[in-house]
C-alpha cells in the first residue's frame, strides 16, 4: 500500500528551507509570562493599597489596553515610549488612579522583569529540536524590541535555535508590512519560494506572510477552528499545537 502522506511530507520538506517563527504567543507564552510579571508588580508596588483591589480584573484590563496600543503602534499612530507606559496608565485609570509617574515607573520595571520569564507553550523546545535535526534554517520575525526579545530568548533557552532574529526595531518595520519580510530575506539569504511563516496572529503574522508572498502556518493555540485571513482565504496550514508541525515539516 502506498503511503501518500509520506510523499506529501517529503515534498514539503524539499520545498521549505527557511522557517520564520513568531515569538510572543507562538512559542513564548506572553499571557502567562505577563500575568506572572504583573502579579509581582502588583505585590511589590502595593497596588492593592493604592486602590487596585482586584488583580484578575487589572490583568484583564491590561491585556485589552496592551492589544489596542500595539495595534496603534503597528499602524504608526503612537511611538514606542507611549506604548510602554500608557498601557499601565490606562489600566490604572480603570481603577480611578490617575498617576502618570506611577504608570511610567511600572512600565520600566515591567520591561525589566518580563524578559526574564521562561514559560513556553507545550512542545516548544521539542519541535525546535525536531526541525533543527532536519536541517531547516530557523529564524524569528517579531514585532518586538531588540533588547527585550533577545533577553526573552536567552532566559528561556531559545536563543540557541535561531540563526537570525529580525525585530521590528532592528528592521524599522512591523508585521504585517512587507518591508520587515524583505529585510528578513536580505539578512538570511532566503528566497520567498523556500520560506514559510509560523505564527499565531492572523492579521499580523499570516497577513504579513501573504503580503510577502510566502506560505504560512497559523498556530491556533486558542480554538479548534480554522480562521480565515479574509473571506474565502485560509492560511496555507493551520495547527492547534506546536507538535502538529511534525505533520507539515
Amino acid at each position: 500500500m502506498i503511503n501518500y502522506s509520506f510523499f506529501a511530507n517529503l515534498q514539503t520538506e524539499m520545498k521549505y528551507k527557511h522557517l520564520f517563527f513568531d515569538l510572543d504567543h507562538t512559542l513564548w507564552d506572553f499571557e502567562a509570562n505577563s500575568r506572572l510579571t504583573l502579579s509581582e508588580l502588583y505585590d511589590t508596588m502595593n497596588l492593592r493599597e493604592r486602590g487596585v483591589n482586584d488583580f484578575d480584573l487589572f490583568h484583564r484590563q491590561y491585556l485589552v489596553h496592551n492589544d489596542k496600543l500595539w495595534d496603534r503602534y503597528r499602524n504608526g499612530y503612537i511611538k514606542v515610549d507611549e506604548l510602554r507606559w500608557k498601557r499601565m496608565w490606562l489600566s490604572l485609570l480603570d481603577f480611578k488612579i490617575a498617576d502618570e509617574p506611577l504608570a511610567r515607573q511600572m512600565g520600566v520595571i515591567f520591561l525589566d522583569l518580563l524578559p526574564t520569564r521562561k514559560l513556553l507553550f507545550p512542545y516548544t523546545k521539542e519541535i525546535l529540536d525536531y526541525l533543527a535535526a532536519k536541517n531547516y534554517q530557523l529564524h524569528l520575525i517579531t514585532n518586538g524590541f531588540e533588547k527585550t526579545q533577545h533577553s526573552k530568548l536567552i532566559n528561556s533557552g531559545l536563543d540557541i535555535y535561531f540563526r537570525e532574529v529580525i525585530t521590528s526595531e532592528g528592521s524599522n518595520s512591523l508585521k504585517p508590512h512587507k518591508e520587515i519580510f524583505d529585510y528578513a530575506f536580505k539578512k538570511t539569504g532566503a528566497l520567498p519560494a523556500e520560506s514559510i511563516m509560523i505564527g499565531d496572529t492572523i492579521d499580523v503574522d499570516i497577513l504579513g506572510a501573504i503580503n510577502a508572498g510566502i506560505d504560512q502556518v497559523h498556530v491556533n493555540h486558542l480554538t479548534k477552528e480554522k480562521v480565515p485571513v479574509k473571506e474565502g482565504l485560509l492560511p496555507t496550514y493551520t495547527v492547534f499545537s506546536l507538535k502538529e508541525l511534525e505533520t507539515i515539516l
